[in-house]
C-alpha cells in the first residue's frame, strides 16, 4: 500500500474563531486584501470579523469585492493587479468557492508574472502570496485544497491551478456565516460536497487515509439530508445550528478529500452543465452521481457499496431515490448538446483519474440517464 499525504493547512473551526484566533492571520503578513464577492461577506458577518481581527492584530487591509460567480481569468488579474499596487503581502478568501477559487489565483499572479497562456501549465518556479480561507458556503472545500477552478471562456469550459503553492496557510470554519443561505444554496453547495467525498472514492489516487475522510463525510452529509428534503421554500434559511455545523464539517472533510486524489468523471461531466446551461456546480455534480455509481457498479460492486453504507442506503436505485427528493425536477438537455459535452468530458483529466473510466458512449448514456432529454 504506497499513498502520500499531506494537508499543510492549519484548521481552527467554532463560532468567533477569526478573532479568537487572529494572531495566526499577523503570522502570514502586515497588509492584508480581503477577497470577497459583492454582498454576501458583508450581510454575513464574515467580513466584520475578519475586520475586527486585523484590527486586534494591528494590521491594515484593502477590499477586493469584485468576484462574481464561477470567476473568471480576467478577474483574477484584475485582483493581482490591485495587490500589487496596494502592496499587500498576504490574502483573504472570504466567501463560498468562487471568492476562494479568485482568491488563490490572485495569489499566484500577484506574486509571479505569468502570461495567460501558461496560467493552467502548473509551472510556477516563485512564491505565492499567502492565503487564508474564510468559507460562508458549506461546499466546495477549497479552504483546504490546492485547486483553483477558474471560467476558462478559451476552452468554453473550467480549468484549474493546481499546485501545492495555493493551499491556504489556515482556514477558519464558522457555521454562523452559513445560517443566512437560501436552501436551494444550502443544497446546492452539499451536493458538491457529497461528490466530492464520494468521487475522492472513485478516484485512482484514493487511499486508506482519504477514504477514511471521505465516508466520515458522506455520513455526517446523510445525517443533514432528512432536514434538507424538508425544507418548505426554495429560499428557506431556518435550519438547525447542528445541521449547518455538521454541513460546514462535511464539505471540510471532503476538500481535505480531494486535496489527495482529485475529481473523477462526475466533474469532468458536470462542467459543461454549469458552462453551457448555468446550472449550479454543485447541483450539476448531484444530477449525475447515481448514475455514475451505477456505471461503476458493473465493474466494482463492493466499492460501490463501501460509498454507500455510510449513507444507509441499500443500492443505488435507493440512492437515486435520495438525491431525487433534494434535487426536485430535473434540467433539460438535447441530443446535440449531449453529443458535445460528451466529446468536451472525454477532454479532462478527471477521466483518467477515475477508477473505472467510462468512454464517451457511456458519458451519453450518463447524460440521457440523468437528464429530461429534449426530442
Amino acid at each position: 500500500m504506497s499513498y502520500t499525504y499531506s494537508m499543510p493547512t492549519k484548521v481552527f473551526s467554532g463560532k468567533g474563531c477569526i478573532v479568537a484566533h487572529s494572531a495566526a492571520i499577523r503570522a502570514h503578513g502586515s497588509k492584508a486584501m480581503l477577497v470577497t464577492g459583492r454582498s454576501s461577506a458583508k450581510k454575513n458577518g464574515s467580513q466584520a470579523d475578519v475586520i475586527k481581527a486585523l484590527e486586534k492584530e494591528g494590521m491594515d487591509y484593502v477590499v477586493f469585492d469584485k468576484v462574481m460567480s464561477n470567476p473568471t481569468i480576467a478577474c483574477s488579474y484584475e485582483g493581482a493587479a490591485f495587490a500589487r499596487k496596494n502592496k499587500v503581502d498576504c490574502i483573504i478568501a472570504i466567501g463560498g468557492g468562487s471568492p476562494m477559487d479568485a482568491a488563490k489565483a490572485m495569489a499566484l499572479l500577484a506574486a509571479q508574472d505569468i502570461e495567460e497562456k501558461d496560467l493552467f501549465t502548473g509551472n510556477y518556479p516563485g512564491d505565492v502570496l499567502p492565503i487564508i480561507a474564510v468559507p460562508t458556503t458549506a461546499g466546495t472545500g477549497s479552504e483546504v485544497t490546492q485547486y483553483s477552478i477558474l471560467t476558462n471562456d478559451a476552452a468554453a469550459t473550467k480549468t484549474s491551478i493546481a499546485t501545492p503553492k495555493i493551499f491556504p496557510k489556515v482556514a477558519y470554519i464558522d457555521p454562523r456565516y452559513m445560517a443566512g443561505l437560501p436552501a436551494t444554496t444550502t443544497i446546492n453547495t452539499a451536493m458538491d460536497a457529497l461528490s466530492h467525498a464520494v468521487e475522492g472514492m472513485l478516484s485512482v489516487r484514493a487511499s486508506v487515509i482519504s477514504n477514511a475522510l471521505a465516508k466520515e463525510s458522506i455520513r455526517l452529509f446523510a445525517q443533514c439530508a432528512p432536514e434538507l428534503a424538508e425544507a418548505p421554500a426554495p429560499q428557506w434559511t431556518k435550519f438547525s445550528e447542528a445541521t449547518r455545523e455538521q454541513l460546514a464539517q462535511c464539505a471540510l472533510l471532503a476538500g481535505m478529500v480531494i486535496a489527495q486524489t482529485g475529481t473523477t468523471a462526475v466533474h469532468a461531466m458536470g462542467y459543461s452543465l454549469t458552462y453551457f446551461k448555468d446550472i449550479d456546480h454543485g447541483r450539476a455534480n448531484g444530477l449525475l452521481l447515481a448514475e455514475y455509481l451505477k456505471f461503476v457498479q458493473q465493474d466494482d460492486p463492493q466499492l460501490v457499496n463501501d460509498i454507500l453504507a455510510p449513507m444507509q442506503v441499500k443500492d443505488v436505485d435507493a440512492f437515486q431515490t435520495f438525491l431525487d427528493r433534494l434535487l426536485g425536477s430535473k434540467e433539460t438537455i438535447t441530443r446535440e448538446e449531449i453529443l458535445s459535452f460528451s466529446q468536451k468530458a472525454m477532454h479532462t483529466k478527471n477521466i483518467a483519474n477515475s477508477r473505472v473510466e467510462p468512454t464517451q458512449e457511456d458519458i451519453k448514456a450518463m447524460y440521457l440517464a440523468s437528464l429530461q432529454v429534449n426530442a
